[in-house]
């Protein structure tokens, strides 16, 4: 696991899937889910655990419950938010202190269809049509990341439309109203990125 603090309070951690440090009650919930997809489920909790475990420790067995929007919440920690990602091999979960989080992990697509650079890229097209196509994927995906982990904070997901968030491939970090933003790139092979609100829920 690599974890690092990315804001006051907020941590986020990458690697690949691993399903040790589940709780009973994990792999409870993971009994009636195909074999793929309770993999990815209990590596992503896993992973949250062992975050915990080192920056929240009396959180780190606590139930993960559906909270508004179906965005996992730790029972009986309401002031501890957690997010989850995970995309084929790789896992991704953020931590905050007293605020909202959200995390997304993206292996970059191979191609970007052009529907997806035209909605998501918006005006910066022009910057992502010069470059190379692996690199252009790849910044492709850094912003597609940046936009999910936004819409994850309050749990609106693709109903928050992402897509809309303009982030300009060329920074590291930035904000969209009231939520942080960074790309994390030092956390794991593809694109990760980390975004939280302010506080005071």
């Amino acid at each position: 696991m690599r974890a690092r603090e990315v804001g006051p309070g907020v941590w986020a951690a990458a690697g690949g899937v691993t399903t040790d440090g589940t709780t009973r009650a994990d792999r409870s919930a993971a009994q009636a889910m195909a074999p793929w997809r309770a993999r990815q489920f209990l590596g992503g909790r896993a992973l949250l655990r062992s975050l915990l475990a080192e920056v929240v420790p009396p959180v780190a067995g606590a139930d993960l419950v559906p909270g508004p929007n179906g965005k996992p919440v730790l029972a009986g920690w309401p002031d501890v938010g957690v997010s989850i990602s995970h995309d084929e091999e790789y896992v991704a979960v953020g931590v905050a202190a007293g605020r909202r989080v959200g995390v997304d992990v993206q292996t970059p697509p191979d191609p970007v269809p052009a529907s997806m650079l035209r909605r998501c890229a918006r005006r910066h097209l022009d910057e992502l049509a010069v470059l190379p196509p692996r690199r252009r994927d790849r910044v492709f995906t850094e912003i597609w990341a940046v936009q999910e982990a936004c819409v994850k904070v309050d749990g609106s997901g693709i109903g928050g439309r992402p897509w809309r968030i303009d982030v300009p491939p060329d920074e590291d970090e930035g904000d969209w109203r009231g939520v942080r933003w960074r790309k994390l790139r030092d956390l794991a092979d593809p694109p990760v990125a980390c975004a939280w609100d302010g506080g005071d829920r």
